[in-house]
């Protein structure tokens, strides 16, 4: 909605977490004297229950859409309709979706381009619009698909990464995930930009429906491969694709060979610890889905003990089971509640393996991995499931597990 059409309404704000409180100081610097109330989940389960007594609610991504019965909008929303004529490339994905935003607004900037990480990522939308910025300037946007699931805009450039099934708890199922995602390019037009990962189906599929142009991801890059800083065929999928949307934008080649090699891998995603007692670890806590865990254990080798397991979403771990089996990992730890369902695929699979420990405790999965890894053999945090069962996020298990690797040693 545009700033003109918000004023003069009771609003309520839906959510305090960190977009929330963007929300908030944006509308009172755009609109002073602007009638705002704050709600949140903090305040019990019955938080939304007086939302139908204001004009409109603003919902931060983590409630639901079916939650809220009255009219609202997003921050999303907002920020896309009081952009003005600022480029916006927003980038989706299953996973890749983090990475390949950070790399498309590294090369923009070493580029001498002046680029916004904002969104899932960085900082909220609505924050960025007020810092000083200039009709130049451009936007890069992680758009998760709790924020796509009722935008009413598109970017620019749209960059489908990956498609498998997540989150089906907040969505209600795997179709009505696939088209929250699919609205990053829903509003397109035949100036606009849809880039893909053809290696998925369902992303090649799309680029026979959209209204822009559709542009499969490159897959020759203009540098030596051995100059990316990140591991795995994935990772190599998600550099073609932030190096197919700046190419859009004119980035020199030298500028853009400058920035790979410079780019700093983000935390928790195959992030290497470093070798203690002659063990190498690696947090991979980004990975909550067994694609994601299969593409970690393709991207290492030797790669001894695995921790799996976290919140019980019903993902199918028969694949992640046969993978365990050809990458040859010797030792597993299985956190709750998932942990169950991966060792009963390991069992249907009648796959072996020398050491299973189920604990709910990361000191004694660390612990575990110090005494049954072999010297310069790996020890890998790649769970195949969300973080909810015992940790606050992937970053606090990912934290937590560097923690006590390093506590260890000493």
């Amino acid at each position: 909605m545009k700033l003109q059409e918000l004023k003069g309404k009771k609003i309520l704000i839906a959510g305090f977490g960190r977009e929330g409180r963007a929300t908030e100081r944006y509308l009172k610097a755009r609109i002073p004297g602007i009638n705002l109330t704050i709600t949140d989940k903090k305040e019990g389960a019955g938080y939304l229950d007086k939302q139908h007594d204001y004009d409109l609610v603003i919902k931060t991504p983590g409630i639901r859409p079916e939650l809220v019965k009255a009219p609202y909008t997003t921050a999303s929303n907002i920020f896309f309709a009081n952009i003005g004529q600022n480029f916006t490339i927003g980038i989706t994905g299953s996973k890749g979706k983090s990475t390949t935003a950070s790399l498309i607004a590294h090369i923009l900037n070493t580029a001498g381009k002046k680029a916004h990480l904002v969104g899932n990522i960085g900082i909220p939308m609505l924050e960025a619009l007020l810092k000083p910025h200039s009709a130049s300037d451009i936007y890069v946007i992680e758009l998760s698909s709790y924020q796509l699931a009722d935008i009413k805009y598109s970017p620019h450039i749209a960059v489908a990464v990956s498609l498998f099934p997540e989150h089906q708890d907040y969505h209600g199922g795997t179709e009505n995930y696939y088209a929250a995602k699919k609205n990053i390019i829903k509003y397109q037009t035949s100036k606009d930009y849809y880039l893909y990962n053809s290696r998925f189906p369902m992303l090649q599929k799309w680029a026979s429906e959209v209204k822009s142009q559709a542009v499969p991801f490159l897959k020759n890059l203009p540098f030596p491969v051995s100059d990316i800083p990140l591991l795995g065929e994935h990772n190599l999928e998600n550099v073609c694709g932030a190096v197919t949307a700046v190419n859009l934008l004119k980035v020199e080649s030298s500028a853009l060979h400058r920035a790979i090699k410079t780019f700093k891998p983000l935390p928790h995603r195959l992030e290497y610890i470093g070798q203690f007692a002659g063990i190498h670890f690696y947090d991979d806590a980004i990975s909550t889905a067994p694609q994601s865990t299969i593409a970690a254990l393709k991207a290492l080798k030797k790669v001894d003990t695995l921790l799996l397991g976290g919140e019980d979403r019903g993902y199918d771990f028969n694949s992640l089971a046969v993978v365990i089996k050809e990458a040859g990992v010797k030792n597993i730890v299985l956190f709750p509640d998932s942990g169950k369902m991966i060792g009963q695929s390991l069992k249907n699979n009648h796959i072996e393996v020398a050491q299973i420990l189920e604990t709910d405790q990361m000191s004694q999965a660390v612990s575990f991995a110090f005494q049954q890894t072999l010297t310069d053999g790996i020890c890998l945090l790649s769970a195949a499931s969300p973080s909810y069962s015992l940790w606050k996020d992937f970053q606090e298990k990912g934290n937590q597990f560097q923690h006590f690797v390093k506590a260890y040693q000493r």
